[in-house]
């Protein structure tokens, strides 16, 4: 299984290195942060090939990365010494006496391990032509790899082919995955293993006696009859229709699977992605070592992502598997402990939850944990009113929502904020709480003293005799404020807040809508700030 992966220069990866689980490997991070990069990488190292084709044959200008390309395009134009920027993927083996034929330091980190690496680099057999393609750096936009070279070795300094490669992959992106002409290699595999000859003998047999029905109908005859009747005009040979029967169309190709009736291209795209997952794993599964998994939760409802990810959990057992989700339930059922965060140069990982922690994330399956993992700041309050006046404050402070900063205001329930941040912790993710006092302050802080070392965790508490949100909120403006804003007439502060109290959140909401001013608590204000 694999260790380690060291990425330089490939894509949107600069200088990236990633330790991996022997197991499973539950892969998040935002949008363009390289998840699908790092599969098709780890992919690369083990098969040498690109979208299903040698990498010799995809090389291309925008397989580097693009500040190693400006920085050579710099170079070259301030007539600098500038050297092509090299490509350069490894994949470090778990050592055991199986893989002594990799073992070696030929590695970047000259570590003696077994592995195997892929290197993209300018070849030396190019320097006259290089030269000629140089001479004006202004005409120079990007990096010419049509003077680069593939080199593909082990740790030993030993070329590779895919049979020297002991570790074997399968990426499986259900986007990428054609099933739309007939029964292809996926089903294919399935009938060729389901079927006795006979079977298969009869199939073809009767696919082939189709011909002589086809052309028995009346509306065909007819057809045909009357394109005899153009022998001549369009061929001096007789020309009419008939099916396919030859071995280049077989039924292998004619027939389409269906579901329920349904021809597959006309059935669902969660089922299709689904179906298409589960067909590769089962075409793949048995000879594969790693199972590199791209976003399964693709048109899938919340039953059906579930039935796939016991599937998925099933079929991979005791495989390395790589799955990379933007879903919180993918995220908890597979392996909440085994979450790494992807970064441009590595990955964050969860590597010290508490078994009590991971626990209770996994039991809130619809919930959506992963908004802290994503969100570059997190504010997490104890309800929905919190919600909405911590929303409008942020608003207040900085002139648009906080989720357009990528901070999340995040309901967890009150009880549940010290989960958040066990979660927040290893991460480093900045988080600030916002509480009610609930009659004793000291108490609440207390509660969460084992956050407060934290640089990048704030907790922020209600002050004064006001327990709850509603009379902070209300000894903040006066009566007189909080009758305008709300657009009542309440004479006392006792009605006003027993309003209030018991339309938590139909007051939050107005607030939150309102385009009258409205200060908000201390300790609210503080939190919204960076």
């Amino acid at each position: 299984m694999l260790r380690k992966i060291i990425i330089k220069n490939y894509k949107v990866f600069r200088d990236f290195v990633l330790e991996l689980n022997p197991g499973m490997n539950v892969i998040v991070g935002d949008n363009d942060v390289g998840k699908s990069n790092l599969l098709e990488a780890i992919n690369l190292a083990l098969t040498g090939r690109l979208r299903g084709n040698q990498i010799a044959a995809e090389l291309s200008p925008f397989l580097v990365n693009l500040d190693a390309t400006r920085q050579y395009i710099a170079a070259m134009r301030e007539r600098r010494a500038a050297i092509p920027p090299t490509i350069l993927i490894e994949v470090y083996f778990h050592d055991n006496d199986d893989l002594a034929p990799l073992r070696g330091n030929n590695n970047s980190l000259r570590e003696v391990a077994p592995g195997v690496k892929v290197r993209i680099a300018f070849n030396d057999d190019f320097i006259d032509e290089y030269a000629e393609y140089t001479r004006d750096p202004t005409q120079i936009n990007w990096v010419p790899t049509e003077y680069y070279q593939v080199e593909w070795s082990n740790f030993a300094a030993a070329a590779v082919t895919s049979r020297g490669v002991p570790a074997t992959a399968s990426l499986i992106d259900a986007t990428a995955i054609r099933l739309q002409n007939g029964a292809d290699a996926y089903l294919q595999s399935i009938i060729g293993a389901s079927l006795e000859p006979r079977e298969r003998v009869e199939l073809s047999r009767s696919y082939r006696s189709l011909r002589e029905t086809f052309s028995e109908i009346g509306a065909v005859k007819e057809i045909n009859n009357k394109l005899a009747g153009e022998r001549g005009e369009i061929s001096d040979r007789e020309l009419t229709l008939s099916i396919d029967i030859s071995q280049r169309a077989g039924w292998e190709r004619s027939l389409v699977p269906h579901l329920n009736e349904l021809p597959f291209p006309y059935v669902g795209k969660g089922e299709q992605s689904s179906l298409k997952i589960l067909l590769a794993l089962n075409e793949k599964i048995a000879d594969t070592h790693v199972v590199l998994i791209e976003e399964p939760e693709n048109h899938l409802s919340f039953s059906s992502l579930n039935q796939l990810v016991y599937k998925i959990g099933q079929r991979c057992a005791g495989k390395q598997v790589l799955v990379t989700t933007h879903s919180a339930y993918i995220l908890n059922k597979l392996g909440l402990d085994e979450l790494i965060l992807l970064t441009p140069t590595g990955g964050q990982r969860i590597t010290d939850l508490r078994k009590d922690t991971v626990d209770y994330f996994k039991k809130l399956s619809g919930y959506d944990t992963l908004r802290l993992v994503l969100a570059k700041r997190a504010i997490l309050v104890e309800g929905p009113s919190d919600e909405l006046i911590v929303t409008r404050a942020y608003h207040d402070e900085h002139g648009r929502e906080p989720i357009a900063d990528g901070v999340d205001v995040i309901n967890v329930r009150g009880l549940s904020a010290a989960r958040f941040l066990d979660l927040a912790v290893p991460l480093a993710k900045p988080v600030a709480v916002v509480n009610d006092n609930d009659g004793d302050a000291a108490r609440m802080l207390e509660k969460y003293a084992a956050y407060t070392s934290y640089s990048f965790i704030s907790i922020h508490i209600g002050v004064g005799d006001e327990k709850t949100l509603e009379p902070q909120v209300l000894a903040a403006n006066g009566l007189e404020r909080m009758n305008e804003i709300l657009g009542k007439s309440y004479a006392t502060k006792e009605k006003m807040l027993d309003y209030m109290t018991a339309n938590k959140t139909s007051w939050a909401l107005t607030v939150f809508e309102s385009d009258q001013a409205i200060t908000m608590p201390q300790y609210i204000r503080d939190a919204v700030r960076p």
